[in-house]
């Protein structure tokens, strides 16, 4: 056993808690579905860099997501009962939690690195959360 960087290799936290290492490719979320049966009851451990802001906003249905922050800084936003709630994330070493089924994105202050607790399955993605 060796370590490898939660940059190139993410672990996917299978349903039965044990950890498997899955190397980072163009494919990678698609793979995860067919060998990880749609991620039912995973957990997807993963670490970004960010330096511009999120194209896109997600929500995970099936549970709450976790964000930690190793670099940077970013404004998270949060849709809640049809408002946008901003939240500074700036302070390395933090976490935000991001409650199940909200909708949510990221605008980057300063190139930052992020490592997510994901709940993947059913995660969804749009331009824009709807109302």
């Amino acid at each position: 056993m060796k370590p490898t960087a939660l940059s190139s290799t993410f672990v996917v936290i299978d349903s039965q808690l044990k950890a498997h290492g899955v190397p980072v490719s163009p494919s990678i979320y698609s793979d995860l579905d067919v060998n990880f049966q749609n991620f039912k009851s995973c957990i997807l451990l993963a670490e970004y860099t960010f330096d511009a802001d999120w194209p896109s906003w997600e929500m995970h249905p099936a549970g709450d997501e976790i964000l930690l922050l190793i670099a940077g800084s970013a404004e998270i936003h949060l849709q809640q009962n049809g408002e946008i709630i901003t939240v500074q994330f700036d302070e390395v070493g933090s976490t935000l939690t991001v409650p199940q089924a909200t909708w949510h994105t990221a605008k980057v202050k300063e190139s930052c690195r992020i490592v997510f607790m994901t709940p993947g399955e059913g995660s969804l993605h749009a331009l824009q959360p709807p109302l």
